[in-house]
């Protein structure tokens, strides 16, 4: 029989329920020996525990939230059904004051449980915690859910002294039912972010056509026996701006300081964007190639295109809702270049497995750099960030500083590496492959992209070694 313990006055029984709501986390039936009942103490740890649940709703939906009243009317649940819980063992037991105990002890676990994880979400927003807790915080709030109810089991069916297949059945029927809440509970909390459908307007939708044909009728031919860089930049999805940012510094670089202007394309999936350039789909891409490959001089030109987004193993993403558009996978993207017509290339993808396209695309005149390996991720997408960390370490510090692309790509490698070390990421190992013939003529090609070297650039290539490792210089057939 449990005997509880007359109330003593407000804060008393205040500091009495806390000690045992933290004994009751460690599945101890000293938090029946010092609980102290009663209606006030049921509705102050209700109330808190009802603010508590609010801030970290708060916290999780962040600005964009609104105030969700079925969230809440879903946290009072679990104490309600407790309350019958209890209702039922005092009945059992015939202990009218053991009728509140169940609800009590689980709010005031609940409690404190929920301004454990709202300091971890703080601190999460904040970037103040290491990078490889990020993945198992949401299976903790999970396991700590379930756990304040099971506790709650657990204690009664020990100091009651149930039979075992009672306790197990209980709690094996408390734990599935607490798992599936937890999951379906999180499409109504207390702080809800209103999704809204995302739309196309009238004005985007018939602008793009007329867009496109803009932006390839604008690229110049390439004047005969001179060599000329032509850019085609491609922003894959429009969910994150990162990729828009980055397409848009990057061809401002390469008109202004390595000469395309005139000769240079973006294509790009963002809804800012999306009533003044052309979006970035498989069939605007194919046309920017042929317009390139029709303009460009085939002996002498060359292609550098820049594709950055998220992937997949042998998937580059295509996203721009509503709009329903097919990634971008290996034998595609070799096809639509071997339709173009242009010879030489430097292709740079930026995006998570982005190593998987290289052995689709290497060829005797294709250089070919990627973010990371086959089997690696690539980091820095964000909408926070005007780069990805491949995109900042390779154009916004190495291209400004080296002379030569096969040096521009040691520098960023290392510098990318750093980082990732820095923040705990596995190593996304950046891939350069080359083939012969571009391997030759590279040297003259980057004499035109970088001219302030002249000769001297063209001397210091041919010397240059590097001390990455031999899975990521590979030499292409």
């Amino acid at each position: 029989m449990i005997d509880l313990k007359p109330s003593i006055n407000f804060w008393h029984d205040l500091k009495s329920n806390q000690r045992a709501g933290l004994w009751l986390f460690l599945g101890s039936r000293k938090s029946l020996q010092i609980v102290r009942p009663s209606i006030l103490q049921l509705i102050f740890w209700g109330l808190l525990g009802g603010c508590a649940n609010t801030l970290f709703s708060w916290l999780v939906a962040g600005d964009g939230g609104v105030f969700n009243r079925q969230g809440l009317v879903s946290y009072a649940l679990w104490p309600f059904i407790a309350l019958i819980v209890g209702i039922f063992l005092s009945q059992r037991t015939n202990n009218p004051r053991l009728m509140l105990v169940p609800a009590l002890l689980w709010l005031v676990l609940d409690t404190h449980i929920m301004l454990f994880q709202c300091l971890i979400q703080y601190l999460g927003d904040q970037d103040l915690l290491p990078n490889f807790l990020y993945s198992f915080i949401p299976i903790l709030f999970v396991v700590l859910f379930v756990w304040q109810s099971l506790a709650v089991v657990w204690v009664f069916a020990r100091e009651l002294q149930w039979p075992w297949w009672e306790r197990a059945l209980i709690l094996v029927a408390t734990f599935f039912t607490l798992s599936v809440w937890q999951v379906s509970i999180k499409e109504q909390p207390i702080w809800k972010v209103e999704e809204v459908p995302p739309s196309i307007t009238e004005n985007a939708f018939y602008a793009q056509a007329p867009l496109l044909n803009k932006a390839l009728e604008q690229v110049q031919f390439g004047e005969f026996a001179q060599t000329h860089w032509y850019f085609l930049g491609v922003a894959g999805a429009s969910y994150q701006d990162v990729f828009k940012f980055e397409i848009d510094r990057i061809k401002e670089q390469f008109d202004t300081r390595f000469g395309t202007f005139g000769r240079s394309l973006e294509l790009v999936n963002n809804p800012e964007s999306i009533d003044k350039t052309p979006i970035a789909s498989k069939t605007s891409i194919d046309l920017a190639l042929r317009r390139i490959g029709q303009q460009m001089n085939r002996e002498s030109d060359v292609l550098f295109l820049y594709m950055t987004s998220h992937g997949l193993p042998n998937r580059f993403e295509l996203e721009n809702e509503p709009i329903d558009l097919d990634d971008v996978d290996p034998k595609w993207l070799r096809d639509a270049l071997d339709k173009s017509g242009i010879r030489w290339k430097v292709i740079v993808i930026s995006a998570c497995y982005s190593g998987s396209f290289v052995s689709a695309l290497q060829s005797p005149d294709t250089l070919i750099i990627t973010a990371s390996a086959a089997d690696r991720a690539s980091f820095g997408c964000s909408n926070e960030a005007d780069y990805t960390y491949f995109g900042r370490a390779f154009f916004d510090q190495a291209m400004r500083e080296q002379s030569t692309l096969k040096g521009a790509f040691q520098e960023a490698s290392e510098t990318v590496a750093k980082w990732e070390s820095a923040q705990g990421f596995d190593p996304s190992e950046p891939q350069w492959v080359i083939g012969k013939n571009m391997e030759m003529m590279l040297p003259q090609l980057e004499q035109r992209l970088f001219p302030q070297q002249g000769v001297v650039t063209t001397a210091q290539s041919q010397n240059i070694k590097l001390d990455a490792p031999q899975n990521q210089l590979v030499k292409a057939p």
